[in-house]
C-alpha cells in the first residue's frame, strides 16, 4: 500500500502512531502479537562510526530467511546490496552518505520483518540500490507501506493508496499512483462541472473578494503541462536506470548518468508536489 499527500498532511505522523513512536489524540492501534515491523526513514542513520559494516548487520542477524528454503548469510545479503566483501570490513565512518543509507536499509531488511514501512526511500537511495529494492519488494510476502512522491517507484511496488488531504481527510483508493492521478483528473473535471456557478447578474456594486476556489488561466496552463512534463521525466528516469544497470557505461558516462538521474528525481518530486497543489483547485 502507498501513502501520498502534500507536506504537512499527516503521512509521517500516521506512520509514527502506527509504530508507537507517537500517541494518537484519541483511539488506539490494535497491533497483532506476531507483527514484526521494519521501518526505514530519513531519520534512521544512527550507527557507531567505529563499527565495521559486517558487524552492524551481524549483530542483528547472522542469516536471513527468504522463504522457500532460501537463506542468505549476513555477508551474502550485504553483497546483494552492493557491499563487496572487502567493503564489509570497512568501518562505518569510512562510508559515504549514500553507503550509510544503503547500510541502514540492510539493517532494516535483515530483521526479516513481516510488516515493512518505507518513508520516502527514493529521496535517499541511489538508482541502482532502488532497482535492487524494487526486486526485493516485488517478492516480499508481508505487508508493505510506502510513503513516496515517486510515481515510477510506487507503480512498481504498490496496488493500493491512502491519499492524505489534510484536516484528517483521507481517501482510500484501490489502484496505483498513475491510476489515482488519472482518476483524480477526471473527478476534478466532473466536480467542476457540477459545481459550476450560474453566470452572475451584472451589478454596479463592488464584488466581495472571495477565497480562491479555481485556477487562474496561467495556473491552468501550468497544470495541463505538468502531466506531460512528469511523464517525460519518468521516461527519462527509466532510460537512465536501464543504462546504469546495463554495465556498458564508461566511468565518465556512469558519473554523468548518476548525476542526471539525481536531477531528474528531484525534478519529478518538485513537479509532482506542484501538480498535487494545483489539483486541489482544478
Amino acid at each position: 500500500m502507498g501513502i501520498i499527500g502534500n507536506n504537512g498532511t499527516g503521512k509521517s505522523t500516521f506512520i509514527k502512531m502506527l509504530l508507537g513512536i507517537e500517541q494518537p489524540d484519541s483511539g488506539n492501534f490494535d497491533i497483532g502479537e506476531t507483527v514484526n515491523f521494519g521501518y526505514y526513514s530519513q531519520e534512521g542513520l544512527q550507527f557507531d562510526e567505529q563499527t565495521k559494516v559486517i558487524d552492524a548487520v551481524q549483530k542483528i542477524a547472522e542469516v536471513i530467511d527468504l522463504g522457500n528454503g532460501n537463506k542468505l548469510t549476513a555477508s551474502q545479503f550485504l553483497q546483494h546490496f552492493l557491499f563487496a566483501p572487502a567493503k564489509q570490513h570497512d568501518f562505518v565512518y569510512k562510508l559515504s552518505g549514500g553507503e550509510k543509507r544503503r547500510l541502514h536499509l540492510c539493517t532494516v531488511l535483515i530483521k526479516n520483518p513481516n510488516f515493512l514501512i518505507l518513508d520516502e526511500p527514493t529521496n535517499d537511495l541511489d538508482i541502482i540500490t532502488l532497482n535492487i529494492l524494487e526486486e526485493y519488494l516485488i517478492g516480499f510476502k508481508g505487508c508493505l507501506i510506502v510513503i513516496s512522491h515517486d510515481r515510477y517507484f510506487m507503480d512498481k511496488v504498490v496496488d493500493h493508496l491512502l491519499c492524505f488531504h489534510g484536516d484528517a481527510e483521507i481517501r482510500d483508493f484501490p489502484g496505483n499512483y498513475t491510476q489515482y492521478r488519472d482518476w483524480k483528473s477526471l473527478e476534478d473535471k466532473r466536480v467542476a462541472e457540477e459545481t459550476k456557478p450560474p453566470k452572475p447578474i451584472k451589478t454596479s456594486e463592488k464584488p466581495v473578494q472571495q477565497e480562491k476556489t479555481k485556477l487562474t488561466f496561467r495556473e491552468k496552463q501550468e497544470f495541463e503541462g505538468l502531466e506531460a512534463e512528469i511523464q517525460r521525466l519518468e521516461t527519462e528516469k527509466e532510460q537512465l536506470a536501464q543504462q546504469l544497470s546495463s554495465g556498458n557505461l564508461s566511468s565518465e558516462e556512469l558519473i554523468n548518468a548518476s548525476n542526471r538521474i539525481s536531477q531528474v528525481v528531484s525534478l519529478i518530486d518538485e513537479k509532482t508536489y506542484r501538480w498535487l497543489e494545483l489539483s486541489e483547485f482544478a
